[in-house]
């Protein structure tokens, strides 16, 4: 005879994975106001299956119970950080799209260094920075660039609206396998292995990490509170989650950080056209701000 399930477990087993319409615009409107990001009909069995995990780990017994508890004053203050964990979309890579790097390489150092000499510090932000590997690749680009011109010097600003991956970030520690499409040189250079070759991870190595600074920000604040004079802005594969008027405001915001005559690199995915910008384009996916 099978053994009976214990009456405070019975709720929670039963529990029927199904996100209403109520609650999934409930969501849908909570996202999109505070954070631009946009959740349209075909994403609500994505939020369901994500938003699950949650309710698996509070014990609750409903969509509409984790809802109840998320919107009162007690779910903002404890529930916000691991929603954001939840609900934010982190696919990034090492050398993601590399006509960025490369432009970098040939184009802006070399210009930069003409032009300002030794006398200026080379600031980059990678806005949506994810789990680090972008701002990562930046730094391995700027270093290389350094070791040729011994008085270059470089700071990275990285900022995302995910806790859970700016501290992956600031471990610097990945599996073996994301460094796969980085070449070999390069892996020698910058990434110490584990020893534990069951779990094969590699670290970053300290000089890269120490010219990175990482620290949360929401694009959809109104002020951003960062430096106003960068000469990069990598905002890549971002802006996808916004829609076109969210877009416009996002990047002129991003750009009053941004110096005249600096870069602004989007995603391949990504297009500024028709938009009220005070950028103009270089290439495909590449910008600079207009004096």
């Amino acid at each position: 005879m099978p053994e009976e399930k214990s009456s405070e477990n019975k709720g929670f087993d039963c529990f029927k994975a199904e996100l209403s319409e109520k609650d999934f615009q409930a969501f849908s409107r909570y996202i999109y106001s505070e954070y631009g990001i946009k959740m349209p009909p075909v994403k609500r069995i994505m939020l369901q299956g994500r938003l699950l995990k949650r309710i698996r780990e509070l014990k609750m017994n409903s969509y509409s119970e984790y809802r109840d508890f998320f919107f009162s004053k007690e779910g903002q203050q404890q529930e916000l950080l691991n929603f954001l964990n939840v609900i934010t979309t982190n696919k990034t890579d090492f050398f993601r799209e590399p006509v960025h790097f490369n432009f970098l390489k040939d184009n802006v150092l070399p210009a930069f260094v003409e032009e300002e000499g030794s006398g200026r510090i080379f600031k980059v932000w990678s806005a949506g920075a994810s789990s680090g590997e972008e701002g990562y690749t930046i730094a391995i680009a700027l270093n290389e660039f350094k070791m040729a011109n011994p008085g270059f010097r470089y700071e990275i600003l990285g900022t995302d609206i995910s806790s859970q991956m700016l501290e992956t970030a600031a471990k610097g520690v990945y599996k073996e396998s994301k460094i796969e499409m980085v070449p070999v040189e390069l892996k020698k250079r910058y990434f110490l292995r584990s020893k534990d070759r069951t779990n094969p991870t590699v670290r970053v190595i300290p000089d890269l990490q120490q010219n990175m600074r990482l620290r949360y920000l929401n694009l959809m604040d109104q002020v951003y509170n960062v430096d106003d004079d960068f000469d990069v802005i990598f905002c890549r594969n971002v802006l996808i989650y916004f829609d076109r008027v969210t877009q416009e405001k996002v990047i002129n915001r991003l750009c009053r950080h941004l110096r005249p005559g600096g870069y602004f690199f989007i995603g391949h995915s990504e297009s500024l056209s028709g938009m009220d910008v005070p950028l103009k384009h270089v290439k495909p996916t590449i910008f600079r701000r207009m004096g």
